[in-house]
């Protein structure tokens, strides 16, 4: 996420994450803040501690990924680690499509 943030922002891509917690102490802002700091994130990251988003998208499973179209359509859903290049190139897909 992070190289894809480094290497496409300029080109249109927004990363947004959100930190559905599973455990107490990731409730708290403060201990979110630190591990973005620590993991070096520079995209920003929803807190959502009660699920509402999480649910919104009807996720089930962590991690999962989205990519949002320029009119605002999930057209790419990727559940689990990996499949790097298929979504990369997914991302390269949507960029390059025009926007009306």
């Amino acid at each position: 996420m992070r190289e894809w943030h480094k290497t496409y922002q300029s080109q249109g891509l927004v990363i947004i994450g959100n930190h559905y917690p599973e455990f107490s102490h990731e409730h708290d802002l403060d201990n979110l803040k630190e591990v973005i700091t620590q993991l070096n994130i520079k995209y920003p990251v929803a807190q959502d501690n009660d699920g509402k988003t999480w649910r919104a998208y009807k996720n089930r499973y962590w991690p999962t990924l989205y990519l949002i179209d320029k009119q605002g359509h999930i057209r790419y859903t990727h559940i689990g680690e990996g499949a790097y290049q298929e979504t990369e190139s997914a991302i390269q897909s949507l960029l390059a499509e025009t926007y009306p």
